[in-house]
């Protein structure tokens, strides 16, 4: 007497999708919801056959493992945030160091091609957060002279790194911020 012939169980997982179908679509209340909870549970059938016991029910197995997706679903969406526009995802964002450092070493190349009057102008009103009056006293110069070196320096140093004037330069240290920086203020 030769022992029956065991089915491949995979083989009946076709004849409950009706019923799958429908118990999802009463869960979601949609029907697209329910054609992909039904996919997913198919899936996670097929991929996880050899833990279904010949003999049982193949019906309550599939349907336990739709619910099971189902309210992992609902949890999952829960801890969601709907994000349209990207706006939170921007603020979770950050941009990483290296293109900081990047910058920088495009400015400090730039830096050194100015002049020496520009070079020395910016430093004093930006890096170290003199006033334009007291850079030109610094230098024996008129505070409008101090005020012209230092916007064409900015504006040399802009062409020179290949930024446009509304463009933001993403830089690592404060007082290279304060020199390409129009303000004229103190770095610290």
């Amino acid at each position: 007497m030769s022992e029956p012939e065991q089915s491949d169980p995979r083989d009946e997982l076709v004849e409950h999708l009706p019923a799958l179908r429908a118990f999802a679509l009463s869960l979601t209340r949609n029907g697209a919801t329910a054609d992909d909870m039904v996919q997913d549970t198919v899936v996670k059938a097929w991929t996880n056959i050899d833990k279904f016991t010949a003999g049982t029910n193949m019906r309550a197995w599939l349907f336990t493992i739709l619910r099971n997706t189902y309210y992992s679903s609902r949890r999952k969406v829960k801890r969601e945030v709907a994000d349209v526009d990207g706006i939170h995802t921007d603020s979770m964002a950050e941009k990483p160091a290296h293109d900081g450092r990047l910058q920088l070493g495009d400015f400090w190349r730039a830096f050194e091609q100015l002049p020496d009057v520009q070079r020395e102008t910016l430093i004093l009103v930006g890096a170290s957060g003199f006033s334009y009056e007291e850079a030109a006293e610094t230098c024996g110069v008129a505070v409008g002279t101090i005020k012209s070196r230092a916007n064409r320096g900015r504006k040399r140093l802009a062409e020179l790194m290949h930024l446009d004037e509304d463009e933001a330069v993403e830089l690592t240290d404060n007082a290279t911020i304060a020199v390409v920086s129009a303000n004229g203020g103190s770095a610290f």
